[in-house]
């Protein structure tokens, strides 16, 4: 196995919304510079906790100077910070304050020992694709990307929307729906799982499509190869609709529109500490807990 190269400089990031976590970002902080690594902290974190540290503009530039990024917060937030350091091989520990946390691989009641694993490299990283939408709206040209899921769906008009799917050049079908989830393996246990979609293993090459509230009850999940180029067409304009990325709105879509969505060549690089696994966190988040007969 290939060795994890020390870690001497990491930079913190936390969602400012969250003002509860401002104990828990002063603890880590004080941690990491208690241990002799150098601090560095985005101004936004600063601005909402007052933690010192050596203050960068954004998430991008901790990323270019940082051995680690240190994420505080909830899925949303990992999600988001992913995203702004898209390409960067800066890999990301999310530490969980939020619910589920599918993401995060310590809290607050596991922080000292999770940094002593980090500081004797006892962590493994995971390479995890990105997918992009890519299309023009009213003449401009958008990219979006996504470490969970692109959402085609309508707004708050309860009308369905129309669409009709393409797999690489072939036509697959048309749906009448509330909208269309595409997941990658990573955001299976997100969007994707609430409406009905298959939990998929992190390394799986695969890609989830499934529309939410189908009116054709043979429309079903449809798992396609990571390879694919999915494009999307508006056929009818209901309704308001909308192109999404991990749940960050993008662009209202019109008929006509088409959308092309694919892996990116981009990836989030994820800390996971040894001992957990996937499946301890199925069980552990999901409470699947078996059979008690």
């Amino acid at each position: 196995m290939k060795k994890n190269k020390p870690i001497k400089t990491v930079g913190l990031i936390a969602n400012p919304q969250h003002t509860t976590e401002t104990g828990l970002v002063r603890k880590a902080a004080d941690l990491i510079t208690d241990s002799g690594r150098k601090l560095m902290v985005d101004q936004t974190t600063v601005n909402a906790t007052g933690v010192d540290g050596i203050t960068l503009p954004n998430a991008a530039e901790l990323a270019r100077l940082c051995d680690l990024m240190l994420v505080i917060g909830g899925d949303g937030t990992v999600l988001q910070v992913a995203r702004k350091t898209a390409g960067s091989n800066t890999p990301i520990l999310g530490i969980n304050s939020g619910r589920l946390g599918f993401f995060t691989s310590a809290s607050e009641e596991s922080l000292e020992e999770g940094f002593g694993k980090l500081w004797r490299g006892k962590y493994i990283v995971d390479p995890l694709p990105l997918i992009e939408a890519t299309g023009k709206h009213a003449g401009k040209n958008y990219k979006a990307l996504a470490l969970n899921d692109i959402l085609i769906s309508r707004g708050a008009n309860p009308r369905l929307v129309e669409l009709e799917v393409a797999m690489d050049g072939e036509s697959l079908t048309q749906y009448r729906c509330d909208g269309l989830i595409v997941a990658t393996p990573a955001g299976s246990t997100a969007y994707s799982l609430a409406a009905g979609g298959a939990v998929v293993t992190p390394r799986a090459e695969v890609l989830t499509l499934n529309p939410i509230c189908p009116q054709a009850l043979s429309n079903r999940p449809l798992i396609v190869s990571f390879k694919s180029t999915i494009e999307v067409t508006i056929l009818k304009h209901r309704a308001e609709t909308y192109l999404s990325a991990d749940g960050q709105m993008q662009t209202e879509l019109s008929t006509g529109d088409r959308i092309r969505i694919r892996r990116s060549r981009q990836k989030a690089r994820l800390v996971r500490l040894e001992g957990h696994s996937f499946f301890e966190t199925l069980r552990h988040k999901l409470n699947w807990t078996g059979s008690h007969a």
